[in-house]
């Protein structure tokens, strides 16, 4: 059972959005500026909309955090949506007079009745009986994954107390791929090189090739998904559990990505060459380290083909993780170019609608995978070393690290 979970609520064009984050322990430092720092790296990227430019997202704490610190309660943070101010009669909470003519035209407006292929839009009407399908997309919208960074940032926050470290880079975007040397590895350096590239990719090079890309994919009114690493550093022995399915950390890890709205394959380590080549070239072999150097082991291993993960349990090693992100899908085409689809008022064939959006999104998509992974492990961290309060749990890890460091 998870010690930390968090809540979400609000729809892409309504007020806002709000987040409930409940079992932090209390005296965490937790500032609004950690949070908004994530906030703001999700919205940067080559290939976003017009959306970005229009929200400049920034949190504000309703409970649970004073002067500074979590003092043990749930947390609760609270997004505006700007954009809403044009939305108002469209996706106010409250009643409208639907009989006033300038109130009916812009319902009319945005009332909408054909479904994209690849979306919620088409499952989500008929299971919840919608006849506006707008009542599904504005709540599927990737706007959501905004409640998670947020969300996450706290799981960042939590991390950092215990030295560990979640990061991420883009390694493909269509068919433009990041040379094989290159991946596998995140430098505190390389990390700084990520995070200066509007690709968020460690070339320059291949870099401007992925913006040539979503360049070309702009013109065809296309979209491009791509491939996103992401690397843990920092993790002790023995977060996770052999012991039952559901306690696994790949498997846990693995539901969190995959819950991300554009997420559709999750890989550990060498991942798919794992059912392909001899068991001598997957399985990590393991030696006493010659170093006089304890860390968090006297423990290495020679390779790290299973990413971190051995059993459903950290191994000492870094996490390695691969997530693959689809193209998003509503295109920016013409009606007589537009995907087949269907009108579920008409009951007829028609096309896919078109509303504002992105061509890319996998830059942005690292920074989300960074924040479900963070706030799974800042859950699995709790679990395992418990306390009501920062410092309790912090002498827990305290007293694990030094048992680790005997065997």
């Amino acid at each position: 059972m998870s010690k930390l979970r968090f809540l979400t609520a609000g729809e892409s064009h309504g007020p806002g959005l709000s987040i409930i984050v409940e079992g932090m322990p209390s005296g965490l430092e937790l500032l609004e500026e950690d949070i908004n720092h994530h906030l703001q790296r999700r919205q940067g990227g080559y290939g976003r909309g017009a959306r970005m430019k229009i929200e400049k997202d920034r949190v504000s704490f309703t409970a649970g955090v004073r002067h500074g610190f979590t003092i043990g309660s749930p947390i609760s943070l609270q997004i505006a949506n700007k954009d809403y101010e044009n939305w108002i009669v469209v996706m106010n909470p409250s009643p409208v007079n639907k009989q006033e003519e300038q109130v009916k035209e812009k319902l009319a407006q945005k009332y909408i009745t054909k479904v994209r292929p690849g979306h919620a839009d088409f499952a989500g009407a008929i299971k919840y009986r919608h006849e506006d399908v707008r009542n599904v997309l504005e709540r599927s919208s990737a706007r959501e994954t905004t409640s998670r960074v947020a969300a996450g940032a706290v799981g960042h926050k939590l991390l950092d107390s215990f030295g560990v470290t979640v990061r991420s880079h883009v390694i493909q975007v269509g068919s433009t791929s990041l040379p094989q040397e290159y991946c596998g590895r995140l430098s505190e350096e390389e990390f700084k090189e990520v995070e200066s590239s509007d690709m968020r990719c460690k070339s320059k090079l291949t870099t401007e090739l992925m913006k040539q890309e979503i360049d070309n994919s702009r013109k065809q009114g296309e979209s491009l998904g791509g491939i996103v690493e992401l690397i843990v550093s920092g993790l002790p022995i023995g977060i996770g559990s052999h012991v039952h399915w559901d306690r696994r950390l790949d498997g846990i890890l693995a539901q969190a990505l995959m819950s991300i709205h554009t997420v559709k394959a999750v890989s550990f380590g060498i991942g798919f060459e794992a059912g392909i080549l001899p068991g001598s070239q997957v399985h990590d072999e393991i030696q006493v380290k010659e170093e006089n150097i304890l860390e968090k082991s006297n423990y290495k291993h020679l390779t790290n083909r299973a990413g971190g993960i051995e059993g459903g349990m950290t191994n000492g090693e870094e996490i390695v993780c691969r997530i693959a992100l689809k193209p998003i899908p509503t295109l920016a085409r013409s009606e007589k170019d537009s995907l087949k689809s269907i009108d579920l008022y008409k009951k007829a064939n028609d096309v896919a609608f078109y509303e504002r959006s992105d061509v890319c999104v996998v830059p942005a998509g690292g920074v989300v995978c960074e924040a479900m992974a963070a706030f799974i492990l800042a859950d699995q961290l709790l679990q395992k070393f418990g306390g009501d309060s920062i410092d309790e749990t912090l002498n827990n890890y305290k007293n694990y690290i030094e048992y680790c460091r005997g065997r």
